[in-house]
């Protein structure tokens, strides 16, 4: 089964910018959507960042319009998000997620990535 690999978290000064990354190890098909989403400590569940679906919708949560990019590399099933004007409360694990369908929907997770955001 593929596994979701990210890369890109670390530290960075409070108006840094950062870039994660997601590939998958091995090939996945009848991909969806494509995105990302965190936790920060001691959050009780996972939020929704920014999802790119296959048609090429995008969402982004209220917290990061106009300072974080979504983008997808189809041909290599890359996700990125590109992370600019960071804010402390920005400071999370962040996780990728793809969603497929194989006759129901099927989430696949990476191990997520810290990124941490200092003042």
């Amino acid at each position: 089964q593929a596994q979701l690999v990210e890369s890109g978290g670390g530290l960075v000064q409070a108006g840094g910018s950062l870039r994660l990354s997601c590939a998958p190890s091995g090939r996945i098909f009848n991909i969806n959507a494509m995105g990302w989403y965190r936790q920060a400590l001691g959050g009780t569940q996972r939020e929704l960042v920014a999802v790119i679906t296959g048609g090429g919708s995008i969402n982004y949560a209220d917290s990061v319009k106009g300072r974080f990019t979504i983008s997808r590399d189809n041909a290599k099933n890359t996700v990125y998000l590109q992370m600019n004007s960071l804010k402390p409360e920005d400071t999370a694990v962040y996780y990728c997620n793809v969603r497929a369908f194989y006759g129901s929907w099927y989430d696949y997770w990476g191990q997520g990535t810290q990124v941490t955001v200092s003042s």
